[in-house]
């Protein structure tokens, strides 16, 4: 049996074989931001991003 990181491992792998990029995990409380205190459907943490105000890289 694989173990909970063989299998985040794993998954990661099977994406990023894919073209996907693996980034770092986003807290659940988003930074410099205190209007949104969880994150809703996974894209608050790119909200900068999206909005053009920080650079992806």
């Amino acid at each position: 049996m694989m173990t909970a990181n063989e299998v985040r491992e794993s998954y990661k792998k099977f994406f990023e074989a894919k073209g996907h990029k693996i980034v770092a995990s986003a807290p659940m409380v988003i930074k410099d931001d205190p209007t949104l205190m969880f994150t809703n459907a996974g894209m608050n943490q790119w909200k900068d991003i999206i909005l053009g105000t920080k650079d992806p890289g």
